[in-house]
This record gives C-alpha cells, structure tokens and sequence, in this order.
C-alpha cells in the first residue's frame, strides 16, 4: 500500500488543523497518511515517489509547487481551495471529505496537463533547467528598462519584440498571468501552448498559440539585467546574449478529477464572475 501525503500551505492558518484531520480521516479509512508543508521541500522530494496520491491544501501557488514535484512521478494531484482562485483545486474545505472519498474509491479520472521545460544557454553552454505547469516568462529586472526578445519558433525567426516580457503559457496558464496580458484562454485538454508578450512597446502583440512539439527560442538583448522564471517561483539570471530554449516537458501533471470533463467552463466563468464581484 502506498502511503497518501497531504502538503499545505504554512501561511494558511486553516491549513494545519485541515490537514491533521484529512490524515487523520485516511488512517481511520485504512490509509497510510503523512503531511508536511511545502516549505520541507527536502522531505516531500525524498518520499515523493513513493505515493499513492498528493493532497494539498491551498491555493494555485502551492498547487504549482506540488505538481512540479508529482509529474515525473506520475503522482496524482487532489486540490482543496484554501485561497482566492482554486483553478486547480478539486474541492473546498466544505467538500473535501466527500469528493476525496470517490477518489479513493477510484470514482474519479485522470486529467493530464502539458508542463513545459526552460533551458537556460549562455555562449553554447547549459546553464540551468526549469520546469513549469503555468508559464515561463523572460523579463526585465527591477530596472525600469525594456528588453529586446527575439523569438525563434522551429529554428525560424519570427519576430524581434521590444517589451517587458515574453510569456510562453500552457493552457493551464492561460488563466494566470497571460489571461492579465491578454492572452486568450485555453482548455485544458487542448496540447498547444502560447506565446506573447508583456507591454510591447511598437512591436508585434498579438499572442501566438503553438502546436506541442514547436521548439521556442528566446534570445534577450539588454542594457541591464533580466530574469526567467517558472510558474512566478523559480528564478534564474540572465545575461546579454543569453538564450532561453522552451519546450514541451517529457513529463504531464495529473489531478484526480470527480467533475464531468466540461468542469473548466463552469468554474472558469464561476471564479471570474466572483472576483467581479470583488472589485
């Protein structure tokens, strides 16, 4: 029997108590069970394919975290909601109980996620590799300074954007910071991703939505610093002349669904009606 872990968010006051009792819950149920915050990041990544299913309590953030973790694991994803979005998430703490017990019931199926995969190159040579389940952005810095970004599709050049960033996003990242730079949105199931830029100043802003096997090249030319980063958690540093490589990643996400598959409609224009409502 595979244990079943439940991570959480240590900034949730609600999140500590919930988790004690889902584990409690899945021990009385006859599973073995263990929590950790996301912050124990050494734990979680020593155990992590050993599971049976993740469980986590928060919001997309801490969710994001948890995937890059599970996917090459072909661990699976439970979300319960604990912040102000919950794209991801399967639950709230008003359903949990209900929702998780037809999952370990095997009343539930798979949906698998495109992630993508950034390579960071520097005069030919291999710096660093991020994976991402949202997006990949390549921007300036702090310094109020615009960058120029040429970008290759399939070893083509298509178009050279003077902007403050590019955004390559999956379709679960269409809802994210792309949906804020006015991208279009995209179902889960659809294999494309998309690119396009932040606050283009006279170049090309139209998005770009790419098949799954295009190979992205993203050559930054700029006065001071910029920055890649994946999912708005991991960072590296860029330099003059630095290329960064994106494509599909070798592995998918999943989450353990008890929804019908047409789930995205109904929750995309529920999430978007509350936050109208908010402001």
């Amino acid at each position: 029997m595979y244990p079943i872990a439940v991570l959480f968010n240590p900034k949730r006051k609600e999140a500590l108590p919930l988790a004690e009792q889902i584990c409690h819950w899945l021990r009385a149920g006859g599973k073995e069970a263990w929590s950790r915050t996301v912050d124990d990041a050494a734990y979680i990544e020593a155990r992590i394919d050993q599971l049976e299913l993740v469980v986590v309590l928060g919001g997309d953030g801490t969710t994001l975290q948890a995937a890059r973790w599970a996917a090459p694991h072909d661990v699976p994803i439970f979300g319960v909601n604990l912040g102000r979005v919950g794209f991801l998430s399967e639950s709230d703490p008003n359903n949990w109980e209900e929702r998780l017990g037809r999952v370990l019931r095997d009343e539930h199926w798979l949906e698998r996620r495109l992630m993508l995969s950034a390579r960071v190159v520097r005069a030919g040579e291999p710096l660093g590799v991020l994976a991402a389940l949202n997006d990949v952005v390549v921007s300036r810095s702090a310094k109020v300074r615009v960058v120029r970004f040429h970008l290759y599709v399939d070893d083509y050049h298509v178009t050279t954007y003077t902007a403050d960033g590019l955004i390559a996003a999956t379709p679960t990242g269409s809802t994210a910071y792309s949906m804020a730079a006015g991208g279009p949105l995209l179902p889960p199931q659809l294999q494309n991703f998309l690119v396009l830029p932040v606050a283009a100043h006279l170049s090309f802003e139209r998005p770009l939505v790419l098949h799954q096997d295009a190979a992205i090249k993203i050559e930054v030319e700029m006065e001071n610093e910029a920055l890649v980063t994946a999912d708005g958690q991991d960072a590296l540093e860029l330099q003059n002349g630095d290329v960064v490589e994106i494509r599909k990643h070798s592995c998918k996400s999943l989450f353990a669904r008890v929804g019908g598959p047409n789930y995205f409609y109904h929750r995309l224009m529920q999430r978007l009606s509350y936050w109208s409502r908010k402001q």
